[in-house]
């Protein structure tokens, strides 16, 4: 049976907000080639920011799709993977003596991405690989790890100029491409809940949050990086005490 000649226009909006997710991540590249680093780093938000909708939206629409999940996925690698990397690299290594470690790191992160990316898209066909357990993701997603992976360029916006330690530096963005392709659990704030007594605080807090950003956005970045990284032991201990409660794993999960 051939497919049909028309399609309904709310089953290609998922997949516009995800070309405008590339646009803003190609704006960044363009941003960092010009040496504009914190305009490269709010299109690195707003790709983030992008990626986030177009998942609800597809869900919302009922219009998921194969093609928009590859769409999705080099979307991902290109926004998370290779334009961190290349502002890492423009920012922080290109001109100096440590311009080849630099690059080494950011090849590694660029890397660790596309492998992570490729075990999702096997989860999707697979059952027996999965990138979720109970509520938890199985290493950092994507957006998450462009967050962590930047950290050294929040801190030299900070003004934290006495702590250009190269080597360091490069060690962390390896790290941090590790834990991509981790197995550590990770929180989902996809599946989060919260008591509804408890909703007039969360609404105050997010305006705050959203607040911090406009006014304070680099050293709040480092604050929720920080955070994030410090819930990585307990997010591996609910998970695991969950496990043991329930004896099984849930469903998968996308980035």
């Amino acid at each position: 049976m051939s497919p049909p000649s028309e399609i309904k226009l709310r089953h290609i909006v998922p997949s516009v907000v995800t070309a405008f997710a590339i646009c803003a991540g190609m704006t960044s590249l363009r941003m960092s080639l010009e040496g504009h680093i914190e305009s490269a780093l709010y299109f690195i938000l707003i790709a983030v920011f992008l990626d986030a909708a177009d998942g609800k939206l597809a869900r919302f629409l009922d219009s998921a799709s194969p093609f928009g999940a590859e769409l999705d996925t080099l979307a991902d690698f290109f926004n998370f993977g290779i334009v961190p990397g290349v502002l890492l690299y423009n920012t922080l290594y290109i001109g100096t003596e440590l311009s080849s470690l630099g690059f080494l790191a950011t090849l590694v992160l660029a890397v660790c991405c596309a492998l992570r990316l490729a075990r999702f898209n096997l989860s999707v066909k697979n059952a027996d690989v999965t990138l979720k357990k109970d509520d938890h993701f199985v290493g950092v997603p994507a957006p998450a790890l462009a967050c962590l992976a930047l950290m050294p360029i929040y801190m030299h916006l900070a003004g934290f100029d006495e702590t250009d330690w190269p080597f360091l530096r490069a060690a962390y963005i390896i790290g941090v491409g590790l834990l991509a392709v981790s197995t550590i659990p990770t929180f989902s704030i996809k599946h989060a809940s919260i008591k509804r007594a408890h909703l007039p605080l969360v609404i105050v807090a997010a305006m705050v949050l959203v607040a911090c950003l406009m006014v304070y956005p680099w050293p709040t970045l480092i604050i929720g990086n920080c955070l994030y990284l410090a819930s990585l032991p307990f997010s591996y201990r609910a998970q695991k005490k969950h496990a043991r409660a329930s004896g099984s794993s849930g469903p998968q999960s996308s980035d």
